[in-house]
């Protein structure tokens, strides 16, 4: 089989790609060592300083625990923003009165700037670990309400046509049409929006600082250990990256369809 590699959207095979992936990785790194090692700077690392930072950062700032504290917070923010998002997008997607009332509104909120509105999530739910989620959960909810609305709009209507022409009555058309083709392309949405719930992490954790790794990455920069800050950055994204392959696994897995 002839490779391919700058033709456009031309597949290769699995082990090539592989290969490709760690290879990029591993040039990224070299590159890294290479300017840190040209152009010194206490502002920047070395990758070796990095990797031993990861000695410390378990030991005496308890990563692990931290951790672990982060991921409870950001599991719970997102099932509460699904919980709540999901149902009501198809409230709203699903009903032109409801869909005319609020459909604006919902796109409005995506311009809230969410680090704004810290202080009256405080005011309201206080500054223990149920401000933190329902503040992350809301970060979500701002951005997937919308995407839902948008998808249940997307939904071909050819399906909708043959569904009414079988003899289905209103429910049996969400049942059998609405929800799994709208859910269908809102699982690729929410592996999205994993991103937004770690970028808003340190927001919540600096609260009453209680722990979590994104007080830990604030505290490190203000003590000026730019190779522990890092560390912590290279966890969470490791951390986002399994959560992604995961959540592709559950969509492989209910939507078996989308990837015959």
């Amino acid at each position: 089989m002839k490779l391919d590699f700058f033709g456009v959207r031309a597949a290769l095979p699995d082990r090539v790609n592989n290969i490709l992936i760690f290879s990029g990785i591993l040039i990224l790194i070299l590159a890294w060592g290479l300017i840190t090692a040209i152009w010194p700077s206490p502002n920047i690392p070395t990758p070796i300083a990095v990797l031993l930072s990861f000695k410390e950062l378990h030991f005496q700032d308890g990563l692990v625990l931290n951790l672990g504290y982060s991921i409870k917070l950001n599991l719970l923010g997102y099932l509460e923003a699904v919980v709540v998002a999901i149902p009501l997008g198809f409230v709203i997607g699903l009903f032109p009165l409801t869909k005319g009332l609020f459909s604006r509104p919902i796109d409005a909120l995506r311009f809230v700037p969410l680090t704004a509105v810290t202080g009256l999530f405080i005011a309201w739910f206080g500054i223990e670990d149920n401000m933190k989620v329902s503040f992350l959960a809301f970060g979500i909810i701002v951005y997937l309400l919308p995407v839902v609305v948008q998808r249940i709009s997307e939904v071909d209507i050819v399906y909708e046509q043959t569904v009414k022409t079988l003899g289905a009555n209103k429910w049996q058309l969400i049942y059998t049409v609405f929800i799994p083709a709208t859910m269908a392309k809102t699982i690729d949405d929410i592996r999205v929006l994993i991103a937004i719930s770690w970028t808003y992490i340190i927001v919540a954790e600096l609260v009453n600082k209680t722990g979590g790794v994104g007080g830990m990455a604030y505290t490190a920069a203000r003590m000026s250990r730019i190779d522990k800050v890092f560390g912590i950055l290279i966890v969470i994204i490791l951390v986002g990256f399994i959560q992604d392959k995961l959540l592709q696994l559950l969509d492989k897995f209910l939507f078996k369809y989308k990837y015959a």
